[in-house]
């Protein structure tokens, strides 16, 4: 592939950008008209979109024969980091990992190619080969559209080699364009932190067509009979449920990206809370997103993700409280059934209640909303189709009877 600067002037290659920008040109088209593939493409035009006024396509040689002692330093530093996190047992890091360790130095002020550190490392003993494996569930675009399928998963694990405590990951990716959508740690992995999942993902991208999750039973929990979500909003064949971790090549993928990079990170900031470990999961999921060019699409994500709802290529449903309910309280909550006394009174952990607008021995349903920074649950009593009874009761008193 000739050189650009060869062959077209700033000048013209602004021109291009600012009608592909526009919505007048194809990337395709541009591609053609450059002789570049898309990684090229990208790059042009983040650099474009940095600042137009900048923007040049004059050739400067970055590097010469030989590097700075002093970077020659940085890059043996390291090198040594990365060294010591691959063989400190207790962490889950079994390869080096080189393009870590160009965006660390990059952020130092050393920019040196993934290949230069390559040969170093193998010059310094910081090399391991790797082993190649067949991956055959990820390297497969299943779907035609954004929407068409939410990959969903959690992993429980110690983030961070100075934390006390491991942390769930409950991350959620779509199949067509992988981008990650919902990634956020949580102390504990629980069915509301599930069903709160559900929640930001409909409100802000509205209802995919399906979800792809694995066969624990919290997914079973949350389909079934203990929330009204899933019959009311999703329907009732959108789970699809994984029988094996192969199963679900296209989330894992990401899964281990993110796991390196962010123990990894963790390890040399020697972060030890849940706060500062979100920041570099933001961090993290912000590059995978807007920044990277993934490996089977060969395209960036969010770009592909954006691309596709522009063209029409969505199978997201609009969001809209299902008839009766007039609040997401009722739709993402945990639900029970019960059946009134002959007084009109219903039993939480040993709590009577007393239902003044029902029929003695009537049908009612019952709405658990935790909230727990205040250390109580919301409890709303629905009986024919109407909102009867609202009461607030300790979390902790509620938590025996119900499974959050």
């Amino acid at each position: 592939m000739g050189q650009i600067h060869k062959k077209f002037t700033t000048e013209q290659v602004k021109v291009l950008l600012a009608a592909y920008e526009g919505r007048h040109i194809s990337r395709e088209e541009i591609q053609r008209t450059l002789g570049v593939q898309k990684t090229r493409f990208f790059a042009l035009l983040k650099k474009y979109r940095e600042g137009e006024s900048e923007f040049t396509l004059d050739y400067h040689r970055a590097a010469k024969g030989r590097l700075a002692e002093e970077t020659e330093e940085k890059i043996r530093e390291m090198l040594l980091e990365e060294k010591g996190l691959v063989e400190d047992k207790e962490l889950p890091i079994k390869n080096y990992n080189y393009a870590a360790v160009a965006d660390r130095l990059k952020k130092v002020g050393v920019e040196v190619s993934t290949t230069t550190i390559i040969k170093r490392a193998k010059q310094q003993g910081c090399y391991l080969p790797r082993k190649k494996k067949k991956d055959r569930h990820d390297r497969e675009i299943i779907t035609s559209a954004v929407g068409d399928l939410i990959q969903h998963d959690a992993s429980l694990h110690k983030w961070s080699p100075y934390a006390s405590e491991k942390w769930t990951l409950i991350t959620s990716l779509d199949d067509h364009s992988r981008m990650i959508m919902y990634a956020d740690f949580v102390e504990t992995k629980t069915n509301r932190a599930h069903i709160q999942f559900a929640q930001f993902l409909m409100q802000h991208f509205s209802i995919p067509h399906r979800y792809y999750v694995d066969n624990l039973c919290v997914f079973r929990f949350i389909q079934h009979r203990d929330s009204v979500w899933k019959n009311l909003v999703l329907g009732t064949d959108d789970v699809v449920y994984a029988m094996s971790p192969q199963a679900k090549g296209k989330i894992e993928r990401p899964y281990r990206w993110l796991q390196d990079r962010i123990v990894r990170t963790c390890a040399l900031n020697k972060i030890t809370t849940l706060a500062d470990t979100r920041d570099v999961l933001l961090e993290e999921v912000h590059r995978y997103n807007y920044h990277q060019v993934h490996s089977t699409t060969q395209e960036i994500p969010a770009l592909r993700f954006e691309k596709d709802r522009q063209e029409n290529r969505s199978l997201f449903r609009p969001f809209t409280l299902p008839k009766p309910f007039s609040s997401t309280k009722d739709v993402f909550c945990i639900h029970h059934d019960r059946v009134a006394d002959g007084y009109r009174r219903i039993s939480i952990a040993g709590i009577s209640l007393q239902i003044q607008k029902i029929d003695p021995r009537q049908d009612v349903e019952l709405h658990f909303v935790p909230d727990q920074s205040n250390n109580q649950v919301e409890i709303r009593v629905w009986a024919s189709n109407l909102l009867v009874y609202t009461t607030f009761l300790p979390f902790d008193t509620v938590s025996k009877l119900v499974h959050f």
